[in-house]
């Protein structure tokens, strides 16, 4: 279905944010929020990784023409692009007196760049170089606690009523992937099929899960139907786990758009990415959630600020293969601490009261557009995405389609 353009009325009430807050306490989960830049360009809080000397975290985006500079062109493997460029750029910021070890990350894939703890001096210098395309503060991004996670394997199977709702269940017999950028997988957990071979890490020690909010979203997408726990959209296909967050739900803007630089890199046709998470606008993670959508489907969380989801980054972002997602609850009414507007809002889908799997084997209900995502990410494994019926209560007066197989 073609996406849908609609005219958006903002309006809050002092009681819509108490229901709002009252939800999201019972729920015990939001969406990561960015703690945006100052505008002197220094990070707000305590600076990102920084020192007493004035050092900052920063994305820098350089020209295409790096890429041929150094050697890179006709090199697909990951690995091997990414040990050429950091060659590469070594000997360029060598020159600006910038050292190897304040390199965060490098990014080969949804761009040409890197990440790096610089001073104003440096990056005054890096200003003044014809290969850089733009300078970005970088943010941190923090995950609330997710909801609290229940016994082991059950005896009997659950099928969500998401789950339902949305028309699928069935079990999955495509090839495609399921990219979970988010807090990691647990690689053990009877009800998933995990690809422990390619899932990486941007952050940690590891791509295990030690939250539970990166599993609860696998789940969604792709728990097994096995008799026991739950079942997903695409029952039984495999994810894979891109660890971006740290155990608190905590992680950076840069350490998202290098888990985007990986799945543009190793995902194929036909795989599916998932982002529940978002914060203030970044242009550089909008460029690079673009970019990987070339090569594969995505599908966003639209975001749980009960505000316009054009106003954060990545729910933002739009694109033929990009799906930007709004929550409701059972009976198919709105949930008031989704965001909305179209565009960036493609479809609604179950965002209340869902049980999927959880960390340690465990399961748990969680709410939010988190978990409104997964569901259309799971169609979008299985094929194209239909309509059945409109969400009843969308703030900006005009329904979004509920996503359905």
């Amino acid at each position: 279905m073609e996406k849908k353009m609609k005219t958006r009325t903002r309006f809050t009430t002092l009681a819509i944010t108490l229901a709002i807050s009252a939800l999201l306490i019972a729920a015990c989960s939001k969406e990561p929020v960015v703690i945006a830049p100052s505008s002197a360009g220094v990070l707000s809080g305590s600076n990102l990784k920084a020192g007493n000397n004035g050092v900052a975290s920063y994305i820098v985006v350089l020209n295409e023409a790096f890429e041929a500079a150094g050697d890179l062109a006709g090199k697909h493997d990951y690995d091997q692009r990414k040990q050429v460029m950091s060659g590469h750029l070594n000997r360029f910021l060598n020159g600006k007196g910038v050292g190897n070890d304040q390199v965060d990350q490098t990014y080969t894939s949804v761009f040409m760049g890197f990440a790096a703890r610089l001073s104003a001096q440096q990056v005054e210098k890096l200003q003044q170089d014809p290969m850089v395309k733009s300078i970005e503060p970088d943010g941190e991004i923090s995950l609330g606690k997710p909801g609290t996670g229940g016994g082991g394997t059950t005896s009997t199977q659950t099928v969500p009523w998401g789950i339902t709702r949305v028309g699928g269940g069935t079990t999955y017999t495509g090839t495609g992937k399921a990219w979970i950028i988010d807090t990691g997988i647990d690689f053990t957990h009877p009800d998933l099929n995990v690809d422990v071979t390619d899932s990486r890490y941007f952050t940690g020690t590891s791509a295990k899960d030690e939250n539970g909010h990166g599993t609860h979203v696998a789940g969604i997408i792709a728990a097994i139907n096995n008799n026991i726990g739950v079942v997903g959209v695409a029952a039984g296909a495999k994810v894979v786990a891109v660890r971006v967050l740290d155990r608190s739900g905590n992680g950076t803007i840069s350490g998202v758009i290098a888990g985007c630089d990986y799945v543009k890199s190793v995902g194929v046709s036909g795989d599916v990415a998932n982002l529940s998470l978002g914060g203030s606008p970044s242009q550089s993670l909008d460029d690079a959630v673009t970019s990987m959508s070339a090569k594969v489907k995505v599908a966003l969380a639209a975001g749980n600020n009960s505000a316009n989801a054009g106003n954060y980054s990545p729910s933002r972002v739009n694109g033929p293969n990009i799906f930007t997602v709004s929550a409701m609850g059972t009976g198919d009414l709105w949930a008031s601490f989704s965001n909305y507007g179209n565009p960036p809002v493609d479809y609604c889908a179950p965002g209340v009261n869902i049980l999927s799997c959880y960390k340690g084997g465990a399961y748990a209900t969680m709410s939010g557009t988190s978990m409104a995502a997964p569901h259309v990410a799971g169609l979008l494994l299985i094929g194209a995405i239909s309509t059945n019926g409109y969400v009843s209560g969308d703030p900006d007066g005009t329904p979004d389609p509920i996503a359905h197989h």
